[in-house]
């Protein structure tokens, strides 16, 4: 625990840095090499009793909720009812989720975030920041992208730019600053900059300026 509050620490010191500079993102070469760094696998998250989670529902914010895991494994989502939630992943348990709103929603796409872990601790995780509906640090999950976590943060909020985005990811001992463009990702369909995602990772969203 002790180590990824010291890689936080070191993060956030290469941001205000950055900030203060001429130029926000790092090198060409040190952002391809960042890029080409591969996580270590780790075990996906198993869901448990007393785990507090956020099922967003996109473009359906009337259904998305957050929600206790009951002591019997259950969770209650809107129009689907109750729906078993210990022991599945967040990825899973989103498709689940996914098949018991089909009837109502065309194409229903579903992100289930664990908000609290009550049930055991994970330390693999992943933080957005800046201007999002729901800043948050989230568990890690293999092959996890940019957007998995931005949305999983409620997505950009009215203020967000965007297309200036920064992932900040540490290699070698030092932080690299790699840009993002969301507003491609989210209105253009261009995922160039729809990163896998590393533990360890931040996100920030600056806001736009009037």
């Amino acid at each position: 625990m002790r180590r990824i509050q010291g890689v936080s620490l070191l993060l956030l010191v290469f941001m205000l840095i950055a900030g203060c500079s001429g130029s926000p993102y790092s090198s060409e070469n040190r952002i391809q090499k960042a890029l080409e760094r591969e996580s270590e696998p780790v075990e996906e998250y198993r869901i448990g009793p007393s785990d507090v989670l956020r099922v967003v529902v996109w473009r359906n914010e009337d259904l998305s909720v957050q929600v206790p895991v009951r002591p019997d494994g259950r969770i209650s989502v809107p129009l689907v009812g109750d729906v078993p939630a210990s022991g599945e992943t967040p990825e899973d348990l989103a498709g689940e989720i996914e098949k018991g709103l089909d009837p109502y929603i065309r194409q229903p796409e579903v992100s289930v975030i664990v908000t609290q872990m009550g049930s055991h601790e994970f330390s693999h995780r992943v933080r957005v920041t800046g201007a999002v509906r729901q800043p948050a640090s989230q568990p890690y999950r293999q092959g996890m992208t940019v957007m998995d976590v931005v949305l999983g943060a409620g997505g950009l909020n009215e203020f967000a730019n965007g297309d200036a985005a920064t992932l900040y990811r540490q290699m070698d001992g030092e932080v690299v600053a790699i840009p993002l463009d969301l507003e491609a990702i989210l209105n253009d369909g261009d995922i160039s900059t729809n990163h896998r995602l590393v533990p360890g990772d931040i996100i920030t969203i600056p806001e736009r300026r009037f």
